[in-house]
């Protein structure tokens, strides 16, 4: 005799110690794009940056959608600005009036893509910038960590900033975790010993690194990043116009990377195609 299984099942759902299944975390790799405010020469808006991470991803099987999402630009003599309206007793962390991150959010949360909030720190005390941010932003599903451009970390106004030591960073995944136990960090250069020396738990080690002479200086370089880092997780930033030379005569720049980068570091959790040539990679869509 066949029994109905939805009534048992309802069933089974109000009694004690028979839960439904926990929603699964997503993890895996994540492909998708970098965004700021300064990247690209136009914003197409959200559903254009959707697009992108959907796009990014589609290449890479069994990945996700992801996101870097510049929120607070460096503005030189030690200041960040925050893309949304902040209070802060902080002379370094100035604000706008706008929120210019809720739309974007929205539908990323509707649609699985994963968000890095990064900052271009300067001077501004760490402590208060993750806890304005994550406190803005939490509650979006599509947030998954933290991010900060230690090239911008207490700048002398130059693209270099400042290594970052186990304290800081031990101190930072612990602010941020108190917001999400499931959040991670990630940091972000192209000099490994910018990177703190010895702590890795909740880091994930992002390459922003260019200028390279061919492909293979490139895949040679970034090995050497994954290699340095493993196993914790590591990402990459890639497509930047000072390597148009070389990667504009790929047949798909965005895959082939990505792929070459696979293969030698398999501990990469992230790849990113940088804004700052994303509308010619990734066009507007009709």
């Amino acid at each position: 005799m066949k029994i109905a299984l939805l009534p048992v099942i309802l069933l089974c759902l109000l009694i004690a110690g028979c839960a439904a299944p926990a929603a699964k975390e997503q993890t895996g790799l994540g492909a998708g794009f970098r965004f700021s405010t300064y990247g690209p020469p136009r914003n197409p808006g959200p559903e254009y940056w959707l697009s992108v991470g959907q796009r990014m991803a589609a290449k890479f099987p069994d990945s996700h959608p992801e996101a870097i999402w510049i929120i607070g630009n460096f503005q030189g003599k030690g200041k960040t600005y925050l893309s949304f309206q902040a209070k802060s007793d902080d002379p370094n962390i100035l604000s706008g009036y706008v929120d210019m991150n809720t739309a974007p959010l929205d539908l990323f949360d509707q649609n699985g893509v994963k968000v890095w909030l990064q900052v271009e720190p300067g001077d501004a005390d760490m402590l208060t910038l993750i806890d304005l941010v994550l406190n803005q932003y939490k509650h979006h599903p599509s947030v998954t960590g933290f991010g900060v451009d230690v090239e911008w970390y207490k700048s002398d106004g130059s693209a270099l900033g400042t290594p970052v030591t186990d304290e800081e960073a031990e101190a930072w995944v612990k602010a941020i975790r108190a917001h999400n136990p499931e959040y991670r960090l990630f940091l972000k250069h192209w000099e490994k010993d910018w990177m703190p020396p010895t702590v890795r738990d909740g880091i994930v080690f992002i390459n922003d690194s260019q200028q390279f002479t061919s492909f293979e200086h490139m895949d040679e370089e970034f090995a050497e990043w994954g290699a340095h880092f493993a196993p914790a997780g590591v990402g990459y930033q890639y497509g930047y116009p000072a390597d148009r030379a070389w990667w504009k005569e790929l047949q798909d720049p965005p895959a082939e990377i990505g792929s070459a980068i696979l293969s030698k570091s398999p501990n990469t959790v992230s790849l990113f195609w940088v804004d700052f040539t994303v509308l010619d990679v990734f066009p507007p869509e009709e």
